[in-house]
């Protein structure tokens, strides 16, 4: 099960709106939907999750390129929603490498016919190795706005709602979820 919501930083505190990710199919698209939350250009951020496996966070900040944060790459790859905050830039490979790697895989991560436990297993350029397992990103997303790095590495099942509590947005974020 998934959850998005849009946190925009107004001169009230924050806004939160529940965001429907089905016509979002890249970054710009996202970035584009966020700035759209706030006429102002304040700062919104993009929280994703999908429940006990990842989470992500994209912080548009005016025009300025979004900056991404995922979890786990390896379990956001095996994600729609994941892909899009994946780019190539992201995971440090030139644009169009490996996507048609990512288009093979199942939606366990093994590529189609293949054995979950042969992927394991093997060495060598499988899409799962392209995709790296743990956190990439910007992890100093959210340090001005009271999430270390630190913090954000370690969190893990209910993400989302402690960013929300140390950004003091959780009756907000709770009101949309």
């Amino acid at each position: 099960m998934y959850f998005a919501a849009l946190l925009a930083r107004t001169e009230d505190g924050w806004e939160a709106s529940d965001t429907e990710l089905d016509d979002v199919e890249t970054l710009s698209d996202l970035a584009e939907l966020a700035r759209e939350a706030s006429p102002e250009d304040d700062t919104v951020l993009v929280l994703i999750e999908q429940e006990d496996a990842w989470f992500g966070v994209v912080r548009i900040d005016g025009e300025d390129d979004p900056r991404i944060y995922v979890s786990d790459a390896a379990a956001a790859a095996r994600s729609s929603y994941g892909e899009i905050l994946l780019t190539d830039e992201l995971l440090g490979r030139e644009p169009g490498e490996d996507e048609a790697d990512l288009d093979a895989l199942d939606l366990d991560g093994t590529e189609d016919g293949e054995d979950e436990d042969e992927d394991d297993d093997s060495e060598g350029g499988g899409s799962a190795e392209a995709v790296p397992h743990g956190p990439v990103g910007d992890p100093e997303i959210l340090d001005d706005l009271g999430v270390s790095q630190k913090e954000l590495k370690a969190l893990s099942e209910d993400a989302l709602t402690e960013i929300a509590e140390a950004l003091g947005a959780s009756e907000v974020l709770e009101t949309v979820r």
